[in-house]
């Protein structure tokens, strides 16, 4: 383990996340924090030259279909069981000066 947490960056996390953690789960979260900055540095080990950096892991398009308006909104409709509209909209009464 090279890389070692003191007492005083977990009780800024533990500020940071709003946790009271007990001394017990803050050598707990100081051996997970130093296991996780090892395993980031033997991950900068990886030759990544010439790697392109990518946003997700797998291949995704956009497998969305277009819209296609079929059948209209039946806007016309629903405006007929209105008390009042006026331009393809409800009147309503005023409700904020």
């Amino acid at each position: 383990m090279a890389n070692i947490i003191d007492d005083a960056t977990i009780e800024y996390v533990g500020i940071l996340a709003k946790l009271e953690l007990s001394e017990q789960e803050k050598e707990q979260a100081k051996k997970d924090m130093a296991s996780m900055l090892d395993y980031i540095d033997k991950l900068n080990e990886l030759d990544t030259e010439g790697v392109e950096p990518m946003s997700h892991v797998f291949h995704a398009e956009n497998v969305l279909r277009d819209d296609v308006v079929t059948n209209g909104d039946g806007s016309s409709e629903t405006l007929a069981n209105a008390p009042e509209s006026r331009d393809m909209m409800f009147v309503v009464p005023k409700t904020v000066e």
